[in-house]
């Protein structure tokens, strides 16, 4: 019998979700990912160190500053994952613009030309928002100029209907952050498969766009432990650590598949305009308080990113 990571993937596109060259060799993810989260892991790659310096000195001597030469790394980190993978590189918009429809317009714009300069078209790119009201609006504009774009820190119903009315090409729903939030809130050690609020809300959203037909790609994300990914089996896409990526391939038991098109429950569409948006984020405490903790802590790491490339250049 093939291992649960080779199970899976007979189901499930896999997606790397780390920026480390060597883990992306290793484990030969479909697309992958990279973001200032991901470019501070990958600062203690090794394999990731040449790119980095040659990057901060190439910014250096084009007088560029900390802040900008954060923005190149990104993308020069993305492109050098694009060689390894066959898919898409996701390549985040800075987390301070998620209530910025323009700039982060404009962002996604610099993004995709910065990685044409170095050969990596359009095509291979997938733009990562926070699927703010803001963020959605962004994408709808930047899919109907063909780039595609990847909607994340989803954590509710609502965020997947207006990304699915903007036609969004991929969403990222957080697994494990739902399940924190309502272990906490709850008490709760842990839960059953099947009782796991992360797992359920993925259910969820994947049984609605399959039963109306959106072609919106679900990609479940955050995941805390191989259970929450084998309960989600035959999903879209997962997007995996290594750390899990490793577990899986270790794992000899047998993967049902536990999502497929043909096996779901018919849904009602719902309409959704800002106003109703805004008041069913409103309405739930757990998807509120999660997607303004991620905006925070991605926009946290980007600073931190800046700060180090700030003192390698001095």
């Amino acid at each position: 019998m093939t291992n649960a990571l080779e199970q899976l993937r007979e189901m499930t596109v896999v997606v790397a979700d780390t920026g480390e060259i060597e883990a992306v060799k290793k484990h030969k993810p479909v697309d992958c990912t990279t973001n200032p989260s991901l470019v501070l892991a990958a600062l203690k790659d090794p394999a990731s160190e040449d790119r980095i310096a040659r990057e901060i000195a190439a910014g250096q001597s084009k007088g560029l500053s900390a802040e900008e030469i954060c923005a190149t790394l990104t993308v020069a980190v993305g492109a050098d994952l694009a060689e390894l993978v066959p898919g898409r590189v996701s390549t985040e918009v800075d987390a301070c613009l998620s209530f910025d429809t323009e700039a982060s317009v404009e962002r996604a714009h610099a993004i995709i030309e910065d990685y044409a300069a170095r050969g990596v078209g359009k095509e291979r790119i997938l733009i990562k928002l926070a699927a703010t009201w803001e963020g959605v609006q962004a994408a709808e504009i930047l899919q109907k100029e063909g780039i595609d774009c990847n909607l994340t820190l989803i954590f509710s119903m609502a965020q997947a209907v207006a990304c699915a009315d903007a036609g969004v090409f991929l969403i990222s729903p957080f697994v494990g952050r739902i399940t924190d939030w309502y272990k906490k809130a709850e008490g709760r050690d842990s839960y059953p498969s099947d009782e796991d609020p992360g797992v359920k809300s993925v259910r969820a959203i994947y049984n609605y766009y399959k039963s109306n037909g959106i072609k919106t790609v679900v990609m479940g994300a955050s995941f805390r432990t191989a259970e929450q990914i084998k309960a989600l089996a035959g999903c879209d896409r997962l997007t995996i650590a290594p750390k899990l990526l490793a577990e899986l391939g270790a794992d000899e038991s047998d993967l049902p598949r536990q999502l497929s098109e043909s096996d779901v429950t018919p849904m009602d569409k719902i309409t959704l305009d800002e106003k109703a948006f805004r008041w069913e984020m409103n309405a739930d405490p757990m998807a509120t308080e999660k997607l303004a903790e991620g905006i925070r802590n991605f926009d946290a790491d980007h600073k931190k990113l800046i700060a180090l490339i700030a003192e390698r250049m001095s």
